[in-house]
């Protein structure tokens, strides 16, 4: 199949702009939804990626029993996404690709995933990606300015527990040390004040142009085994404390767990490129 260079012509491709983990415009994560007609170039979607300037965008490509599905930041792809594949499903139910009761199928560089939709949430099947302990890196509490109660690891980020989640809210890190850890980001985490939620986070992730990340469905991937294992829990609802902030529900399935989340359109656009 030929995969079209970055120097050809590429015009009239369908983007979207979707708010993640959110039921309300302007909260949650954003993500641009890029629909591909032809296989193009990744330099191409990495350029479009930077464009958009969101922490990521999503290029989806119809195959025979699924859709390809890609993640750019603005500075790398990205091996897994949570909040950019939610507002994948939600744009192909939108727009009538799949029907309303049909399961959203990617092919993603992290396996098949999948998506349905449940009433007003679209719940997704995704890996757990479980945390070990680890030794504490030099100058990392200090980056962060707070005492670590718990340090773990999984093969994408640093898990961080602190004692509160008035601490959480008010990480002020050093970015600049923070994008030298051979990681991806460093999630920070505490049990959450309130009983409408079980914890709360927030995600840093400078190394991979993303300084903040305001609502991460891969965090979830770690966060949910973690507290599921601490509070002896199989279902759990968490609240990323960002400026945008927004919900992720989890429920624990051994290797496997469902992220739960709602999405909202807040544009649609054609690229011209060509």
């Amino acid at each position: 199949m030929k995969i079209f260079p970055v120097e050809e012509k590429i015009t009239n491709v369908p983007i979207f702009q979707v708010d993640a983990f959110t039921a309300k415009p302007f909260a949650g994560n954003p993500a641009a939804v890029c629909i591909l007609t032809q296989p193009i170039d990744a330099q191409w979607m990495q350029n479009v990626s930077r464009e958009m300037n969101l922490s990521e965008t999503a290029f989806l490509l119809r195959q025979e029993d699924s859709f390809q599905l890609r993640w750019f930041t603005p500075a790398v792809e990205v091996d897994l996404c949570g909040h950019a594949t939610l507002a994948s499903a939600h744009i192909l139910w939108e727009r009538g690709d799949l029907k309303p009761n049909e399961q959203a199928r990617f092919s993603t560089r992290s396996g098949i995933l999948t998506a349905e939709r449940k009433g007003d949430w679209i719940e997704m099947d995704f890996p757990a990606k479980l945390a070990e302990l680890a030794c504490e890196p030099e100058g990392l509490a200090k980056a962060l300015g707070v005492q670590i109660q718990y340090l773990g690891r999984n093969q994408f980020d640093y898990l961080v527990e602190v004692k509160s989640e008035e601490i959480v809210r008010s990480i002020k890190p050093d970015f600049n040390f923070l994008k030298t850890l051979p990681i991806r980001g460093v999630i920070v985490t505490s049990l959450s004040s309130s009983p409408e939620y079980d914890f709360v986070s927030r995600f840093f992730a400078p190394r991979v142009g993303v300084n903040e990340d305001p609502v991460t469905g891969s965090a979830h991937c770690c966060l949910g085994p973690f507290w599921g294992n601490r509070l002896h829990k199989k279902e759990l609802t968490g609240y990323q404390a960002s400026l945008r902030g927004g919900v992720v529900k989890i429920r624990l399935m051994g290797s496997r767990l469902i992220l739960g989340g709602q999405a909202i359109t807040v544009l649609r656009g054609e690229l011209f490129t060509g």
